[in-house]
């Protein structure tokens, strides 16, 4: 293309953002490759030209959509059939890539890498970046997820799950001792407008959000208090146990983000005498974990329920904070 007269003192950059209809972050990562020639030459981004240029473009104006990639990846699958298959997600695997994945970077080590690598055929229902994924757990939540192998069987999975008859229940724990044995927060939704990082109950307009709560355990350990709980949820939105447990004060344990503390130091007026002090505990993911999850077969409609327990680190934090006496219960425990 030649540079019109008119379009003379403009950078190159914004001159070829007009003539591509293509984002201009794109424009200089061509021009940073060396696949933007003006007059047979690379060029800065900056550039300001005179009129009269011809460019040329030796690379691809669009970016080649992402895909996702197959990766030798362990998987804990506890179901499985030509439809459908229900594994043990671990904390600190990601489900998809987000936005913004490249290839060399965040489109590695996700749920979705694993899960082309161990099965034929996935769903392509939520396109080449989220092949099978029904349903999301955060990256730093454990547990029960459920992926589809067709388009049919997502379809009817994903009817499930909007019309509400997919139970699924979480354990967690909580810093401090929740008042009642059981509640209902109903807060919707919404992303916090400053941090963008974060969901929020604070803003009008959200999405229609409810989780039910039960205690299992209230925890007088030499950390604090703590509250083990229950949770199942009538609808799955972002972070939305997190979000509700922080707004009633109760943050999940290792949830940084929603106010927890990074470490829960070891409080003097409760440590024994002559014992040895451990100044902080503290947990590197959420304890936050989805233990049971019940659907209807998308083919047979027959209800399937599996159930999930504790991982190892989670067992080993409530080992250690309950260590020097803990323990005032004050509902019946079922986990």
């Amino acid at each position: 293309m030649s540079v019109p007269p008119e379009d003379a003192g403009r950078r190159l950059d914004q001159f070829l953002v007009t003539q591509l209809d293509i984002s201009r972050a794109r424009v200089q990562e061509l021009i940073a490759g060396e696949k933007i020639l003006v007059n047979d030459a690379p060029a800065k981004a900056s550039l300001k030209l005179r009129g009269g240029e011809r460019i040329s473009i030796v690379g691809p104006a669009e970016r080649p959509p992402l895909r996702a990639i197959a990766e030798e990846i362990p998987l804990d699958i506890l179901y499985e059939d030509e439809d459908l298959a229900i594994l043990n997600k671990p904390a600190g695997m990601m489900v998809h890539a987000g936005a913004g994945a490249t290839e060399d970077r965040r489109n590695r080590g996700t749920l979705v890498n694993a899960l082309l690598h161990h099965f034929a055929s996935l769903s392509g229902v939520g396109g080449e970046m989220r092949p099978g994924i029904v349903h999301r757990l955060d990256k730093e939540t454990s547990g029960l997820i459920v992926v589809a192998k067709n388009d049919e069987a997502h379809g009817k999975l994903a009817a499930q799950f909007a019309r509400r008859e997919v139970k699924k229940t979480y354990v967690a724990l909580v810093h401090g001792w929740l008042k009642k044995d059981q509640g209902t927060v109903a807060a919707s939704i919404s992303r916090d407008r400053v941090r963008r990082t974060r969901m929020t109950t604070r803003v009008a307009g959200g999405r229609e959000a409810i989780s039910h709560y039960r205690v299992a355990r209230r925890l007088d350990s030499p950390y604090g208090k703590f509250t083990l709980i229950e949770v199942k949820i009538d609808t799955g939105r972002t972070h939305q146990i997190r979000v509700h447990m922080a707004s009633l004060g109760h943050p999940v344990v290792g949830d940084t983000l929603y106010g927890a503390p990074r470490n829960s130091p070891l409080l003097a007026k409760n440590a024994r005498s002559g014992a040895p002090r451990v100044p902080v505990v503290s947990l590197a993911r959420n304890f936050l974990h989805a233990a049971e999850l019940e659907l209807g077969h998308p083919r047979t409609t027959k209800r399937l329920a599996l159930k999930s327990p504790l991982p190892a680190e989670l067992q080993a934090f409530l080992a250690v904070i309950e260590a020097d006496g803990a323990g005032n219960a004050s509902a019946p425990s079922r986990i």
